[in-house]
């Protein structure tokens, strides 16, 4: 396959990206203050603005999940409707889900080496998960077991914890990731009796925010292509889900404007630097590196899409779908194809990449069912490579379900309970 891309994205990696992104067609309401953004052609950028828009009132339950989301996932489970059963059968499997998890809170997280003390920071991701899957067996069932243990999980590690150990240069994974995912569970039980809601938003303020803001700022001091895609979005969707958690309209503003305008490789245009529009495919960032990553990717942009939807704005329809053609891309390659295109990437420091890579190739992990019941469940859009890699992995399960180590815990998982929307056959 011979895919033709955009000549104005050549060789990204060598110039600093500027505050760029085009806006998607049928985009919805972008919040916040005015933001500036670039529309790409073949014969160059040309700068249009988007007006502001009056302060924001969020909706709650609204990050990954809204309510409208829990009664459907309600009802489809308690009529035993396949493929819904199918993935809530995952979940009440899982050992994380069951009632009483014990938590474990530390005072401090340290992920990476040269720390503090020794890692412990799978201490944090298992009881994370615990409380997530937890919270969700209650919303579905309305089991206050399940809810008094969400509530005890997080409400333990609001009184506990007080830092993240910030001189590895890993903590800013810990940051982002365990961040969008804790802030998502004290999304989910907002509301629940006995859950200390002010203080656990104050955990997620002055512990996990100020290292996911100064990692897009400084990105610990290197030039903005020396991290990976995954780096920066899983702070930006730290970002994202604390502004809903927190009512917070320039959080969440934050995260979205770095999405259009941002100098690192969270920008969807850095993230999906190659477009090949004769067949509908965008090279991912890290595709060069090794497909775990860019899977993890996919998921990460796919959590920041699903959170702003869930509040109105339309992330995943920017540059016209470039995030569909990036994970058809990603997804074609990991089914076992060939014939994707590649072009020569490079970053800001020189690492050259000319060759796709196969390390990792056809791992599975539970990001497809999101994306695909987007594109083609709300849009009716062909994705014929996301259709594939949704169905070969359904249903899909969570953190406990893909392995011990911290990659089986990047995502929150339970696609095909929490996304499905409708049947493929339908």
């Amino acid at each position: 396959m011979k895919g033709t891309h955009r000549p104005e994205e050549e060789n990204p990696g060598r110039r600093r990206i500027l505050k760029a992104a085009a806006l998607g067609s049928g985009a919805l309401a972008i919040p916040g203050a005015v933001y500036a953004v670039q529309s790409a052609s073949a014969a160059g950028t040309e700068a249009r603005r988007q007006a502001a828009r009056p302060l924001q009132t969020f909706t709650h339950p609204g990050a990954l999940h809204t309510q409208e989301a829990f009664d459907r996932m309600a009802e489809h489970v308690a009529a035993g409707d396949e493929p819904w059963i199918w993935g809530w059968n995952r979940l009440i499997n899982n050992t994380h889900s069951h009632p009483g998890w014990v938590p474990n809170p530390q005072e401090t997280i340290i992920r990476g080496s040269g720390g503090s003390g020794p890692e412990n920071y799978p201490i944090l991701y298992n009881d994370i998960h615990a409380a997530y899957q937890n919270a969700l067996r209650w919303k579905i069932t309305g089991d206050t077991a399940h809810g008094d243990t969400a509530r005890d999980i997080c409400n333990a590690w609001s009184e506990t914890l007080t830092s993240i150990d910030a001189g590895p240069s890993d903590s800013r994974l810990a940051s982002g990731i365990y961040g969008y995912q804790f802030a998502n569970v004290g999304e989910i039980i907002r509301d629940y009796e006995g859950f200390d809601l002010v203080r656990f938003q104050d955990l997620m303020q002055n512990v996990f925010y100020p290292l996911n803001s100064d990692f897009l700022v400084r990105h610990n001091g290197t030039c903005e292509s020396h991290y990976w895609a995954n780096w920066d979005l899983c702070n930006m969707a730290s970002i994202m889900a604390i502004g809903i958690l927190r009512d917070d309209q320039a959080q969440f503003d934050e995260a979205v404007d770095y999405f259009y305008n941002g100098l690192g490789t969270g920008n969807l245009v850095n993230a999906a630097p190659f477009v090949y529009d004769d067949v509908g495919l965008a090279q991912w960032q890290e595709s060069g590196r090794d497909q775990a990553h860019s899977m993890m990717g996919i998921g990460l942009m796919g959590t920041l899409c699903e959170m702003a939807y869930s509040q109105g704005v339309d992330l995943y329809a920017a540059d016209d779908y470039r995030f569909r053609k990036a994970c058809e891309y990603v997804a074609r390659y990991n089914l076992g194809n060939d014939d994707v295109p590649f072009t020569t990437y490079e970053n800001c420091e020189g690492e050259v990449h000319t060759v796709i890579s196969e390390g990792g190739r056809g791992q599975v992990r539970p990001v497809w069912e999101r994306v695909f019941h987007h594109y083609w469940g709300r849009l009716n859009q062909d994705c014929p490579n996301m259709q594939e890699m949704a169905l070969a992995n359904s249903p899909e399960g969570g953190g406990g379900d893909y392995g011990g180590t911290s990659g089986g815990f990047d995502e929150l998982g339970f696609g095909t309970l929490a996304y499905v929307d409708r049947l493929v056959s339908e």
